[in-house]
């Protein structure tokens, strides 16, 4: 089997969908794993470490598409890589089509076989490849919240922690996900209704 790992294009999107590790061990059993020259670069893999994991690196996502039996992203294709898929292969990424009723169609009417991160279930139910990005989010929130409370990004100036003499910041978390989860115990909460 060849398994491509093509450069991510969507604007903000950082990472790649193997380090070179998981590629190393990929071909350790077996398969012949192609990588589009760049791709780990803005998470700090460069194409030197993928070559010594034993991959091989190829100039464009083109070519990962073609030669690849399976593709492995981390976001949905964008409509500049629509003419790149096909039959015979096979799509492993978050999709989400329900936001991307287009790439539902293209998907349907290339042959590719897709398989979304976000609808693999383990035994008990659970979304073993979805909750690491949701607790990803729900610990930026509070982040992202904090940042946008300093005054110089439009905020009132209210620090979250406290400093002595100063109160701290009441948070309101609407829901009981992930940011609820990973609120620190001494910040005051609120609990409302998901």
């Amino acid at each position: 089997m060849k398994v491509g790992i093509p450069k991510e294009i969507k604007q903000g999107e950082t990472r790649v969908a193997a380090r070179p590790s998981t590629c190393k061990r990929l071909v350790q059993l077996g398969a012949e794993v192609i990588v589009q020259s760049n791709a780990g670069n803005l998470c700090g893999y460069v194409d030197e470490e993928y070559v010594k994991a034993g991959a091989t690196i190829v100039d464009t996502a083109g070519t990962v598409y073609e030669e690849a039996d399976l593709v492995v992203k981390v976001k949905e294709p964008l409509e500049q890589e629509y003419p790149l898929l096909r039959r015979n292969l096979t799509l492993f990424c978050y999709l989400h089509l329900a936001a991307v009723p287009g790439l539902a169609t293209r998907l349907k009417e290339s042959g590719t076989l897709a398989v979304c991160y976000e609808t693999i279930e383990a035994k008990d139910g659970s979304l073993p490849l979805l909750k690491p990005m949701s607790q990803v989010a729900g610990r930026l929130s509070v982040q992202l919240g904090a940042y946008y409370l300093q005054s110089p990004n439009g905020g009132s100036g209210v620090l979250l922690g406290g400093v002595p003499g100063t109160a701290s910041g009441h948070v309101v978390v609407i829901g009981s996900g992930t940011a609820g989860v990973r609120m620190p115990a001494k910040w005051p909460l609120v609990w409302g209704p998901a």
